[in-house]
């Protein structure tokens, strides 16, 4: 196949173009690179899509497969308008953010969505989902009939920079001090490994494949997550220091002002109340059509792997600070006494 991505630098979309072109596709990657480079043996068009129309001035004839994973609903409406035409098949990358509704496990595609943004508005980070729910509408629109939905949930795996699901394995293998983890054992979890989600986009550009569907792993419960980061990172961390586990109340970390999921003093993968459907929908509709998946446990090794290259001991997007976290855990255990 001839294969376009917007994108091909970062995360799932560079995962996207590494295999296509390991499977033989004459892959084009348009983006700007600022940061880093499309894979080897890409075709780079160089554009910063910022500038509107005239960024697509070197891209010309027609993809067998165009790949979007923009959050931007003004330049996904133009690559749209400028690409939409010359493409056999389009699939865009959603997400589950899209659904107005998290409270109910195992909802499917039929779920509602957020009202999109308005027609000529850019997304914002506290837009992610109504903007994301934006550029699913205009893709139906405008290539219905060739559109590829892939509604993701949280993507994990080699390469992930959200801190999030490496952020336990990780502070299991790192030192020093005791792991504080809220007491949730039931919640449940739900990531998808990126090289299986970009496993499946190609095989459905080659199929063919369109509609809307759920792009998730299967669910986790949130103890047995923890117990596997355990087991991965060792009985010791990487200095040799056994690690005790202390399990806190979710009210009390609360009122501690420790946030939910990511970002500062914050506990990954832990909900919020009535979110018990945010990693906990159904996936069954892309098993179907072919999506395959590999045991979790597998995941979550090659994310310890990918976090202890990147550096146990970094500064973190999401997670509690050494500081915080001995702090918390004095006062816990004061508590208890």
């Amino acid at each position: 196949m001839r294969i376009l991505v917007l994108g091909g630098t970062a995360f799932l979309s560079a995962e996207i173009a590494r295999q296509a072109i390991a499977a033989g596709h004459d892959v084009t990657c348009f983006a700007r690179g600022t940061s880093t480079n499309p894979p080897d043996d890409a075709t780079w068009v160089r554009g910063d899509r910022a500038l509107g129309a005239a960024a697509y001035a070197g891209i010309d004839g027609r993809w067998d497969s165009v790949v979007e994973v923009s959050r931007d609903p003004v330049q996904a409406g133009q690559a749209l308008d400028m690409l939409g035409r010359a493409a056999g098949h389009w699939t865009f990358v959603s997400s589950c953010s899209v659904y107005a509704d998290h409270s109910v496990p195992g909802a499917d595609e039929g779920a509602e969505l957020l009202e999109p943004l308005p027609a000529g508005q850019s997304g914002t980070p506290e837009t992610y989902g109504q903007s994301k729910s934006a550029i699913e509408q205009m893709t139906l629109v405008a290539v219905g009939e060739k559109a590829h939905i892939v509604r993701a949930g949280l993507i994990s795996g080699p390469g992930d920079e959200t801190d999030r699901y490496g952020y336990w394995p990780a502070r299991f293998a790192a030192g020093p001090g005791p792991v504080l983890v809220p007491d949730i054992p039931d919640a449940p979890t739900q990531i998808i490994d990126v090289r299986d989600l970009a496993a499946w986009i190609l095989q459905s550009a080659g199929e063919g494949l369109t509609g809307t569907y759920n792009a998730l792993g299967d669910v986790v419960r949130f103890g047995e997550y923890i117990a596997e980061s355990q087991g991965a990172a060792g009985s010791a961390g990487d200095d040799g220091a056994t690690r005790d586990v202390v399990f806190a109340d979710p009210e009390w970390l609360v009122g501690q002002g420790i946030e939910y999921w990511a970002g500062p003093d914050s506990l990954p993968l832990w909900l919020p109340p009535g979110h018990d459907g945010f990693q906990s929908r159904t996936n069954s509709a892309a098993q179907e059509r072919g999506m395959v998946l590999r045991p979790w446990q597998e995941t979550l090794a090659a994310t310890l792997e990918d976090e202890r290259h990147k550096g146990l001991d970094r500064d973190r997007k999401a997670g509690l600070s050494r500081d915080t976290e001995q702090r918390l855990v004095a006062l816990w255990r004061a508590r208890q006494r």
